[in-house]
C-alpha cells in the first residue's frame, strides 16, 4: 500500500469538500461569501488542492486550483484590511 498516495488523494478529498462545502452553503444563502468562514476554507482548500496538483504534474488543475487559491487569498486580504471583497458567483 503506496501510504504517500493516499495522503495525496486524501488532501484533494478534504480540499476539494472544503471549497465545495463553502460554494454550495453560499449558492444557498447560508453563508456569506465576504466572511472569514467562508473565505479561509476556499484558500486552505484550493491550496491543498494545488499542492497535489502540482505533485501529481497535473498542470490544468494547478492552473485552476492556484487562481482560486490566489482569488480567495486576494479576498481575505481585503477583509482583514476591512473591505468588503467583491462577490462574484
Amino acid at each position: 500500500m503506496d501510504f504517500g498516495n493516499i495522503s495525496v488523494v486524501l488532501a484533494q478529498v478534504i480540499g476539494a469538500l472544503l471549497v465545495l462545502v463553502c460554494f454550495l452553503l453560499a449558492q444557498a444563502g447560508r453563508v456569506d461569501p465576504n466572511a472569514y468562514h467562508y473565505l479561509l476554507p476556499n484558500l486552505i482548500g484550493s491550496a491543498a488542492m494545488t499542492v497535489t496538483a502540482v505533485i501529481n504534474h497535473e498542470w490544468g488543475f494547478v492552473f485552476l486550483e492556484g487562481v482560486w487559491a490566489l482569488v480567495s487569498s486576494w479576498g481575505l486580504i481585503q477583509r482583514l484590511r476591512g473591505k468588503a471583497p467583491a462577490v462574484v458567483h
